[in-house]
């Protein structure tokens, strides 16, 4: 009986033992936690008060000058210009990026023996370094007749320092770069639309035209909000391509917000307006990105 009163004793014992050595889940996410909120979370908090001071980045942390820096952002016309290059070249870059995108996702999933080496050929330009892709577009865009682009289209045209072309120059070799990536996403959608519906639709006598748009692109809805939010973003805080191909010239046909941001804060010292100008592309960039997750999203739930 005593043995018997010991063996029943020792699992609630052992439990006890094993319940007290359990460790909070907490701790194993806090060194993660620590070092987040010290190189992200800090950062961006002191950013925003930084936004409404004068600071030079140098030394004292400068005065309060309140709403100043917004005042002369949106009082800037080389500013509100960024802005307005920035809004086209984002609109280019979600259109043709995505339209391209699309087009060749279509193309590679159909059954050839060469798709996967299309597919690695298509997406290869997306794993290049955005400085290197401008710096090789830069020698495709000579404004010499007989070298790159224009030797081979037969044109005479000063792809990036023409004021009139430059902007759309930057958005060719964006598209260039990424259009890969959207075509990715959308394979990975094409590749969840279930055969059956294709050929219940071809039985029903459904054209090519057809059973896209009414059976394969309604289903592609939750891969063209990824895309769309993806590339919307892209445009809306590009700076390397820019940076590296004109430096926001000729003049400022090219200039864009993160270019601005860049000169405000390195080239002319005042990092307090460079703040100020971070927090409003972030907030502008939030704001589409939302606006924009809404709408696609009540796309797929119709579709």
């Amino acid at each position: 009986m005593t043995s018997l009163t010991a063996f029943r004793g020792r699992p609630a014992r052992a439990a006890r033992r094993r319940g007290s050595a359990v460790t909070p889940p907490w701790l194993f996410a806090a060194p993660a936690l620590v070092v987040y909120a010290i190189v992200v979370l800090y950062p961006a908090v002191s950013g925003v008060v930084y936004a409404f001071t004068d600071w030079s980045g140098i030394g004292a942390d400068g005065s309060f000058v309140g709403l100043a820096n917004f005042a002369t952002l949106f009082g800037d016309e080389q500013a509100m210009g960024s802005i307005g290059n920035t809004l086209l070249l984002t609109l280019a870059i979600v259109v043709v990026q995505n339209g391209i995108g699309l087009l060749l996702a279509l193309g590679v999933n159909v059954k050839l023996r060469s798709r996967a080496l299309l597919r690695v050929i298509f997406f290869a330009p997306v794993v290049v370094s955005p400085v290197m892709v401008a710096f090789l577009w830069k020698y495709i865009y000579n404004p010499d007749p007989s070298a790159g682009l224009n030797g081979l289209l037969g044109l005479h045209v000063d792809w990036l320092g023409d004021p009139s072309v430059a902007l759309w120059s930057i958005a060719g070799m964006v598209v260039w770069q990424n259009a890969g990536y959207s075509m990715v996403i959308f394979l990975a959608g094409l590749e969840g639309v279930p055969r059956e519906l294709h050929e219940a639709a071809m039985i029903d006598g459904a054209g090519t035209w057809q059973r896209f748009r009414y059976v394969t692109w309604p289903l592609l809805a939750p891969a063209l909000t990824i895309n769309l939010m993806l590339s919307t973003i892209g445009g809306l805080k590009l700076f390397d391509q820019v940076f590296a191909a004109t430096n926001g010239g000729p003049g400022y046909a090219t200039e864009t917000l993160s270019t601005v941001l860049y000169k405000q804060a390195f080239v002319f010292g005042k990092y307090g307006y460079s703040t100020a100008i971070a927090l409003v592309l972030a907030l502008f960039v939030a704001a589409v990105s939302l606006v924009q997750i809404y709408y696609t999203r009540r796309r797929e739930v119709t579709a």
